[in-house]
């Protein structure tokens, strides 16, 4: 029997330990839990063709090789939200601009006003802020505003007997540009049953775009926070306003936001 790791092999090993490593590199595209999924699933099947096949398991070898063969299809499945994202986040961006003109301070204020007005009431609402990537190819708009974020404007639009209260207002840097927004809802099978259409259209959006996404729960009265597909419930004041302000600004969020328990 020829040995199992000759200089031939020893190639062919390095050729698949490449190919893994261009696999990681194109899919940084992605968010870093994707590309680390994808890469976790082109490395165990590189190895299991590798390992088979070196030790003469031919038909199981040939399996593993059609799979990888198919992987470009299986990603494009598992990951096309992902994908989607990634790739709307190359050619729909805006432009955020120099933030020095902007009123950070007293948008943040206003908007935080305006989110415990609405959470004291139990009056439901949801707000999206624009960070660089457009929304306009996800989002049916309702009612152009154009307006400077106050708390009154707020709360007017989301008091129940407002004809635009049951939409999503649309924030981008100072000023509130629409309300009355139909958002997509999320698809994620996963999702809870207990989450209402708000909170599936906060992560619908979230999903797709790098927007921040601020619910307020008519039930309970606890304002969420989403960015990502990830949702963190009763969130922090001082971390509203920080991630607020950073959405605001056009900045990146941090990552790890986390999905605490109900």
């Amino acid at each position: 029997m020829a040995p199992v790791f000759d200089s031939v092999t020893l190639l062919a090993l390095f050729d698949r330990l490449l190919v893994v490593a261009l696999v990681y590199g194109c899919s940084l595209i992605l968010k870093k839990e994707a590309a680390l999924r994808l890469l976790a699933l082109t490395t165990a099947l590189y190895l299991a063709e590798f390992g088979t096949g070196s030790f003469g398991l031919s038909s199981t070898s040939s399996f593993f090789h059609l799979l990888l063969s198919s992987l470009p299809v299986i990603a494009a499945v598992i990951f096309q939200s992902d994908i989607k994202r990634a790739l709307f986040s190359f050619w729909k961006r805006h432009h955020p601009g120099d933030s020095a003109g902007l009123d950070l301070t007293s948008t943040v204020d206003e908007l935080s006003k305006g989110l415990y007005e609405l959470a004291e009431r139990r009056i439901g609402a949801l707000i999206v802020i624009i960070r660089q990537m457009s929304i306009d190819h996800l989002v049916q708009v309702g009612t152009d505003i154009d307006a400077k974020v106050t708390s009154e404007l707020l709360t007017s639009i989301f008091l129940p007997y407002s004809p635009i209260h049951d939409g999503a207002v649309i924030i981008q840097r100072d000023k509130i540009i629409s309300a009355g927004c139909i958002l997509p809802l999320s698809q994620n099978p996963d999702i809870a049953k207990s989450f209402g259409t708000r909170h599936r259209a906060a992560l619908g959006i979230s999903e797709q775009t790098d927007v921040l996404v601020l619910v307020v729960s008519e039930e309970t009265g606890k304002i969420s926070i989403v960015h990502e597909g990830k949702i963190t419930y009763d969130a922090d004041p001082a971390e509203i306003r920080r991630l607020s302000r950073k959405a605001i600004e056009g900045r990146r969020a941090p990552r790890g936001i986390t999905t605490p328990e109900h």
